[in-house]
């Protein structure tokens, strides 16, 4: 079995490790990134934008649901959305090192692998969401607005089974570079999800519940597209195979990987959901909380465009280090930082030169303008950050490095970044200019550190790591 192993290891004469890159290769793999990177930009953003959507339809319905709807989505994306995306992760270093590696039976059973491990966690997050109006009031919020907000969070729990089936199917065939079911499905449930939104939001006057049911629907109808691609479409054929005999050994690796994908992926979300609560402390809490909020809500509609550049690179850096080629993989490495620099100078330079007007897109109010404005460089210089950390972790997800990830979220946002917020706003009374410094030093050290972790990665190492795991799994099976 081992000298069988070792050949396998060593079919392929692309392991040869290359002295020199020329510039048409560099500009090859660039292009080649780029063809993957700029749909998966879209089909993120237009995942996202949905939540967007249902928020702008009942905004329109007056202060009480905008404020109610508001509140639960920042509640039910931090217990429920970010936690089953942040798993659903680990499909990136298992299928794409699968397909690269042409062990194409294995991406069917571990998305299979990832949908019965994510269906039951809904069961937990949907009785936390059930309850969500009592646990709202112990922490101070208004009983209206709670009431409110867990009406909404009731009724989104279809939303949030069809996440977890949804989150699946797109890293699958993420792996496989079929991005373009993924953009035509994505794009058409967000223009359905409009129409939707909008009929029963106000044609048949269900104000929340309608936005909610319509977030749910559109989920379903993403999934039901792309589970007929898989089904039924040739460029799967090889990879949607079930093998029950590798079903709980892929479920245990699933876990493996899932468990610190999770946890890198909460850890730095819930760090900001930390400081819209530190806001709301200050002195001046409506303004402070208003204006740190559009703040982070243009942050992270931004982010959803350099994770789209990431996932182009999970999967690039997956295919090539199963596939056995360390340098193509070092190589997507440096094309990829070219993408994530070149965009986060473009955004942050628009967002400057843009400071006078941003707080328009929210608030006519000139104070609220005004204040965005003394932010704006900050989060100008934020995004830029956003950018590099977010194809980093890309990288990371790709080589398999999720927990390495998880130890850099946890160090760089819980042991710098939070406590230099707290000190600079509340004692050095820098107030939202302190609360973004310091979440920007924790994205700096976050930035650092899985740069240095990058540069010093031995990719010839990694590549026989994966292309191990993933045999010996297959001959244990």
């Amino acid at each position: 079995m081992e000298e069988e192993l070792e050949l396998l290891l060593l079919k392929r004469p692309e392991e040869k490790i290359w002295k020199g890159v020329t510039r048409g290769v560099f500009l090859a793999e660039l292009k080649k990134l780029s063809y993957l990177a700029a749909p998966m930009v879209a089909v993120t953003v237009s995942q996202y934008l949905m939540q967007v959507v249902s928020m702008m339809m009942v905004g329109h319905l007056g202060e009480l649901s905008l404020s109610s709807v508001a509140i639960a989505s920042s509640f039910t994306n931090v217990t429920g959305f970010i936690p089953l995306f942040g798993l659903a992760c680990a499909l990136e270093t298992l299928c794409g090192q699968a397909y690269g590696a042409e062990q194409y039976h294995k991406l069917g059973t571990y998305t299979y692998s990832s949908i019965i491990i994510l269906i039951p966690v809904c069961l937990p997050i949907s009785l936390i969401w059930i309850f969500m109006d009592k646990i709202l009031v112990v922490v101070g919020q208004d009983p209206q607005v709670s009431a409110e907000a867990c009406k909404y969070s009731i009724w989104l729990i279809p939303a949030l089974l069809g996440f977890s089936i949804l989150r699946s199917l797109v890293h699958y065939l993420q792996s496989q570079s079929l991005i373009l079911p993924m953009l035509l499905s994505s794009c058409a449930a967000l223009c359905a999800h409009i129409l939707l939104s909008w009929t029963l939001v106000y044609k048949f006057d269900l104000g929340s519940i309608g936005a909610a049911l319509s977030m749910g629907l559109s989920y379903w109808s993403n999934v039901i597209i792309l589970g007929l691609y898989m089904r039924y479409s040739s460029a799967c054929e090889k990879t949607r195979s079930l093998f029950l005999n590798d079903i709980f050994s892929s479920i245990k690796e699933f876990l493996r990987f899932a468990l610190p994908s999770l946890v890198m992926f909460c850890l730095e979300w819930w760090s900001f959901e930390i400081l819209i609560l530190l806001s709301g402390l200050l002195p001046n809490s409506k303004l402070e909380t208003s204006v740190f909020s559009i703040c982070l809500t243009t942050s992270s509609l931004h982010y959803f465009v350099p994770y789209g550049i990431g996932a182009a690179a999970s999967t690039r850096v997956s295919n090539e280090l199963g596939a056995g080629n360390p340098q193509t993989a070092r190589l997507a490495v440096s094309a990829v930082m070219v993408l994530a620099v070149t965009e986060a100078v473009i955004v942050g330079t628009t967002l400057f030169c843009c400071r006078n007007i941003l707080g328009y897109a929210y608030s006519n109010e000139k104070g609220v303008v005004n204040y965005v404005a003394e932010l704006v460089p900050l989060l100008s210089a934020a995004v830029i950050l956003d950018s590099i950390q977010a194809v980093l972790s890309g990288v990371a997800r790709g080589s398999g490095w999720q927990h390495i990830g998880a130890y850099v979220n946890l160090g760089a946002y819980y042991l710098v970044g939070i406590p230099a917020a707290v000190v600079l706003c509340f004692i050095l009374h820098l107030r939202g200019k302190g609360l973004w410094v310091g979440i920007m030093t924790g994205s700096a050290v976050q930035t650092i550190s899985l740069g240095l972790i990058t540069s010093f990665t031995n990719w010839q190492k990694q590549a026989t790591m994966a292309r191990q795991r993933i045999f010996e799994e297959t001959f244990s099976a």
